[in-house]
């Protein structure tokens, strides 16, 4: 034992320079050089000036985010396809009218991506019937030339349709096989292939499917939000015409752009479309393809001119899921005033993800809640078993009752009401979902009050103080009257956080 202590008292009392691995690891290099040593001076001086500047960045950053206005900070909550995104896409117009103009080359892919996996839902959807009815191999054995879109789970039965897969329809079906070249051409430019982001484009789910009879997922193309897609597709000039022509951006002339293969498919795009046997089969499945994101089969001439530039309308009806959180800065004027303040809108993605976040955002100076109404009769994709209109109003009272946020304003928006009205219009009783609505009326007056009122109470029995709440009726693709909303909703953000502040 006394041994071991006067080993030990060695160890402690031994030398402080050799047994301390910082100073061991900035030790100059043993037999050095005079010409080593010069160079190694010079690169630490380098060094440190290049830290000295960093730092006066720091400091300099710091005085000017004191001296200017306070950032207004906005989060946009909602579940997928909410129309979060949409509305991002508005604040970039409110911000400037000019906001998609060197924007539109990427746009065009997307929309050429939309209009693909639309078609490709379609042709899934033919080979399975023609493989119920010509009792060959299951429909996962069948190929279409594509990857799966559609999977029937093991134990559901085959859908059954009136309408017989006739052989012209066949012969369309294979005539559109080419468009899987157009789908790998459009991956491959936004994602690096083997990147996390390409992977995601295949993994990722979504249905529009109503409550009942759905069967199956449709994978959606999803890419990260710190993925740089779209400086994949424009032309690479720097001309005043660049500068006042947005069409400039787009390379017309490129052999390879996908756009060739879609305006040659144009007329059987068409008229797979518009066939009276698909018409069928979507209507078997319960599928309304009119009624999803990034929807342009109605306009498929148009939009698949060889000289094709996306209008601002389209561009907001343009559907790419990006996954994570992200922050969007914008510069606004308040109405009747010169001031300009620095929006900051965060989207933190899908909204599994609100209650790890939901600290970092306790100061925040609004929510705007998305809550789509043309959900009611629809499914979550990763809980087939919660109907969509619930899961808002779930979400919902958890916003409104966390106590981090009692202080924040809450402006709700219950959108995409043309696809709710169009629904209550072709005859789905509301009712039939919402059970608590018992007999009343289904029209689109009645309804809507109804879920306004509901969402209204719900705040009110679970916010940890008594607030104001502001709602409004929206559909984020018509920009004439969302930009008037949110132009609203500014102006009475900036009102609120100048009053907290005592200055009006």
């Amino acid at each position: 034992m006394p041994k071991f202590s006067a080993l030990r008292r060695r160890s402690i009392r031994g030398d402080p320079e050799r047994d301390d691995p910082l100073s061991r690891a900035i030790a100059p290099p043993e037999n050095e050089s005079q010409e080593e040593y010069a160079a190694r001076l010079a690169t630490e001086e380098e060094a440190q000036k290049c830290s000295d500047a960093i730092d006066e960045e720091i400091n300099r950053q710091r005085l000017e985010n004191k001296r200017a206005p306070k950032s207004i900070r906005v989060l946009l909550l909602g579940q997928s396809e909410s129309g979060k995104s949409t509305t991002l896409k508005n604040f970039q117009l409110i911000d400037s009218s000019k906001a998609f103009r060197h924007e539109r080359a990427s746009w065009r892919a997307v929309i050429q991506l939309n209009i693909v996996r639309s078609i490709r839902l379609i042709l899934d959807l033919i080979t399975e019937a023609h493989a119920h009815a010509s009792g060959d191999a299951s429909p996962a054995q069948i190929s279409t030339g594509f990857p799966r879109l559609l999977t029937e789970s093991a134990d559901s039965p085959p859908i059954q349709t009136q309408s017989k897969v006739t052989p012209d329809l066949l012969k369309l079906r294979m005539r559109l096989l080419p468009l899987q070249q157009v789908e790998e051409s459009l991956l491959r430019k936004m994602t690096p292939a083997g990147s996390a982001e390409f992977e995601a484009t295949h993994l990722s789910p979504m249905t529009n499917r109503p409550y009942k009879g759905r069967s199956g997922k449709f994978k959606e193309v999803a890419i990260n939000s710190t993925a740089q897609w779209k400086g994949a597709f424009g032309r690479l000039i720097a001309t005043a015409r660049a500068s006042m022509d947005s069409a400039a951006d787009i390379d017309f002339e490129d052999p390879n752009d996908p756009g060739v293969i879609l305006n040659a498919c144009a007329e059987d795009i068409s008229k797979l479309w518009n066939d009276p046997t698909v018409k069928s089969l979507l209507k078997a499945h319960r599928i309304r393809l009119e009624s999803m994101s990034g929807f342009f089969l109605d306009s498929i001439n148009r939009v698949t001119g060889l000289r094709y530039i996306p209008t601002d309308d389209d561009i907001l009806r343009a559907r790419l899921k990006t996954l994570g959180v992200s922050e969007h800065r914008f510069t606004l004027k308040s109405a009747g005033s010169m001031v300009s303040h620095d929006w900051r809108v965060y989207d933190v993605g899908v909204h599994d993800l609100w209650s790890a976040w939901a600290p970092y955002f306790d100061d925040l100076d609004a929510i705007i809640f998305l809550a789509p109404l043309s959900g009611f009769d629809e499914v979550l994709v990763e809980d087939p078993s919660v109907n969509k209109l619930e899961d808002s109003i779930l979400l919902w009272k958890h916003v409104v009752s966390n106590p981090l946020l009692k202080n924040t304003q809450i402006v709700l928006f219950l959108n995409k009401i043309d696809l709710f009205r169009a629904k209550l219009e072709a005859g789905i009783r509301f009712s039939e979902f919402v059970v608590s609505y018992g007999a009343r009326s289904n029209d689109y007056e009645s309804t809507s009050n109804y879920i306004r009122k509901k969402f209204g109470m719900l705040l009110k029995q679970h916010s940890p103080v008594p607030r104001i709440y502001y709602s409004h009726l929206t559909s984020m693709t018509d920009s004439k009257s969302t930009q008037h909303i949110l132009v609203n909703v500014k102006d009475m953000v900036i009102r609120e956080m100048l009053q907290k502040s005592s200055l009006v």
